[in-house]
């Protein structure tokens, strides 16, 4: 990518380059879904750093070991060594570190030596397998590194980089890479079927992680990116599935999806907590444009199709909380109770808001606002889309947080 960041995005660079030039040392790790512009970000960080780096990448056909990892390690050592004090060291750029085979281990064994050493050598770590990544972290590298998640770009953001309007996002959704091919849309969905949908499941999900049945796994991406923004059971799910399994299968496998930043299951809210696993979870594509690329129809068709555009809208809606989701800055369920539904179910703190979308698609069960809020006490409520909710657009190019704070 050689886009310059958007203007919701340098925040994130902000935050990377003050923690660098702190004195203190931490691990930096940039995790995110492919095409979230990880890249660009330490890009321009190393620009702004002016310091000698080393960058790396594990994403390669060659696989890349351990012993590789250790040298590249120490021809960052060398640039680290020969810069002087007042030079600030050096840095070590590794990407998708999470292909390295217990990478985490050796990454904790030469920090560690560093460290008692005292070697000026500060690392950036970048993944696009967040799940994985985080594995690592959590089991070996506690209490030494800093985590930077970053989204799919969001509205403004592809409006501020690319001038996108709201019915090319709910489109074309938030890949800059494809941000170029809008004026080709076959050419567009080709691009995000094969560089980056088949990449990131082949290559992110099925050769990172054991999958017994990845035929299956395949088709409930395309089933999920279908029904999303409904409510599946899991026995329809396996219904129109060609590859049979169980639930739990299908339910580890919406993990999987989930930690390569591409569909979710959300779970329902039940008051005190969400409930982990149900038989009924909410299909949600992370970005629109999962949604569009593997449909039947075309951007034209967003005229007349109007129950297809109003599931966009939804997913829209949907992608825009669970990205913030992915970052902690938010819970996200949904609710449904009798023939009362709630579309999407925050909890931020001791903040708890109901949100419906009216997007202009049919749907089997009545609003449940009122319901839900007599349910819940103190809980606050929201509408997006209509003649009198907020308008769909507002939403998608603010801060979640708007919604419920001040």
């Amino acid at each position: 990518m050689s886009n310059p960041l958007p203007p919701y995005r340098r925040p994130q660079l902000a935050t990377l380059l003050a923690r660098l030039r702190e004195p203190r040392r931490f691990l930096q790790v940039v995790a995110g879904a492919r095409q979230v512009g990880k890249s660009t970000l330490v890009d321009q960080a190393l620009a702004e750093l002016d310091l000698p780096a080393l960058s790396v990448s594990a994403d390669e056909p060659t696989l890349h070991d351990a012993a590789w990892l250790a040298a590249q390690w120490q021809r960052a050592r060398a640039l680290a060594d020969s810069a002087t004090a007042a030079e600030g060291g050096a840095l070590l750029v590794v990407d998708e570190v999470q292909k390295v085979p217990a990478w985490s281990e050796t990454v904790k064994r030469l920090w560690d030596e560093d460290t008692r050493a005292r070697r000026p050598l500060r690392v950036v770590l970048l993944g696009s397998a967040p799940l994985r990544l985080q594995q690592g972290l959590t089991e070996s590298l506690a209490g030494r590194f800093e985590l930077l998640h970053l989204p799919h770009w969001s509205l403004a953001e592809m409006r501020a980089a690319f001038r996108f309007t709201l019915e090319e996002y709910l489109w074309f959704g938030g890949y800059p890479g494809g941000a170029p091919l809008i004026g080709e849309p076959e050419r567009w969905r080709r691009y995000l079927q094969d560089a980056l949908i088949e990449t990131t499941i082949g290559r992110d999900v099925l050769l990172m992680t054991r999958v017994d049945k990845p035929a299956l796994l395949r088709q409930l991406f395309q089933l999920g990116c279908r029904y999303s923004g409904q409510i599946v059971s899991y026995t329809k799910l396996l219904g129109q599935l060609h590859d049979a399994g169980n639930t739990t299968t299908l339910a580890h496998y919406l993990e999987l999806l989930r930690g390569a930043g591409m569909l979710a299951g959300l779970s329902k809210y039940s008051g005190s907590a969400v409930r982990q696993r149900g038989s009924m979870p909410k299909l949600q594509v992370f970005n629109p444009a999962l949604m569009s690329a593997t449909s039947e129809f075309t951007p034209a068709d967003l005229a007349t199709e109007r129950d297809f555009r109003g599931r966009l809208v939804e997913s829209a809606v949907g992608a825009h909380l669970l990205n913030a989701a992915s970052q902690g800055r938010l819970e996200l369920s949904w609710w449904r109770e009798a023939n009362r539904e709630v579309d999407f179910v925050v909890r931020a703190g001791k903040t708890l808001l109901a949100i419906e979308v009216k997007s202009g698609a049919t749907k089997g069960a009545q609003p449940g606002l009122a319901a839900f809020t007599a349910k819940f006490r103190g809980a606050k409520v929201l509408q997006v889309g209509g003649s009198d909710g907020v308008p769909v657009e507002e939403f998608l190019a603010s801060e979640v947080e708007t919604w419920w704070s001040g």
